[in-house]
């Protein structure tokens, strides 16, 4: 992915902060010695234009992955309740 500062001159992604899985915020600064200038650019999701071929469980799956050991607790342990009632 390309940046561009304000000046022209080409920029880069120094780092990023992940706000969601769809919208990261990218820290740039410009290239060009004489300007320096630092900003701010936010990258986010906007829509589908073909479904994933993965499957929704697939999916489920690899989200569920990425949680924090104690979240997937909590949800396994509300899912068992769930089954109970």
């Amino acid at each position: 992915m390309r940046v561009v500062c304000k000046c022209g001159h080409k920029g880069r992604i120094a780092s990023r902060e992940e706000v969601t899985t769809e919208f990261v915020k990218l820290y740039c600064q410009c290239l060009d010695a004489k300007c320096g200038h630092t900003w701010v650019s936010n990258l986010t999701f906007s829509h589908t234009l073909s479904p994933s071929s993965q499957t929704f469980e697939r999916m489920l799956i690899d989200r569920f992955r990425e949680l924090p050991r104690a979240k997937q607790r909590e949800l396994f342990e509300q899912l068992g309740s769930q089954a109970v009632a």
